[in-house]
């Protein structure tokens, strides 16, 4: 009777480690809103002025080898002091992080994107929080057996380059905390 004791004892104490070992892993799966915006991974970053002198400008955004796109985007919307765009994108990474928004953890669920993928379509919008730029951005990938995976972009590596279309907005956009979900989130009626 006493060994059967030990026995359950001991399974039950390995349940629990490999129960604490397998939250653990999940809680590495996710990172929160705030703390998914690299900065300062894009220096091959090249930008042009597509329509000089109109109230609505079109910039084209091109990152090439080695860049990462998000931090990029955060960087040229700082840098051409951009408070409203919108944008589209195309072309190629070799890796990237995608996020699933989990509402009940308020965390996006990182979705690893390894080796070469194409971009099959991309598309975000930049608007103010607190008096800075704020991108937020979503893509899809496409795998070389033609499988895809998209989701919220957490970072993404060029590779060879992708282009980016951004059409800046006369008329600055305001984001707002929300704190149902920790997300900052465009609202009109702020000015």
């Amino acid at each position: 009777m006493i060994k059967i004791r030990q026995l359950g004892s001991v399974l039950v104490l390995i349940g629990i480690a490999g129960l604490m070992g397998y939250s653990q892993e999940k809680a590495s799966e996710y990172v929160s809103p705030s703390e998914a915006v690299p900065r300062g991974k894009a220096p091959k970053m090249l930008v042009q002025l597509l329509n000089l002198g109109e109230p609505t400008k079109q910039y084209a955004v091109i990152f090439y080898q080695g860049d990462e796109a998000f931090s990029g985007l955060l960087e040229f919307a700082e840098k051409y002091h951009v408070t409203s765009a919108h944008f589209t994108a195309i072309g190629a990474l070799n890796g990237a992080t995608l996020g699933w928004f989990d509402p009940q953890r308020k965390m996006y669920k990182k979705i690893p994107i390894n080796g070469q993928h194409e971009v099959i379509g991309m598309s975000g919008d930049i608007a103010l929080y607190q008096g800075k730029p704020v991108v937020h951005t979503h893509m899809v990938v496409g795998s070389p057996d033609g499988t895809t995976h998209g989701g919220h972009v957490l970072e993404a590596y060029v590779s060879p380059t992708l282009e980016v279309m951004v059409t800046v907005d006369p008329v600055a956009m305001q984001k707002r905390f929300d704190p149902a979900t920790d997300l900052t989130l465009i609202d009109p009626a702020l000015k």
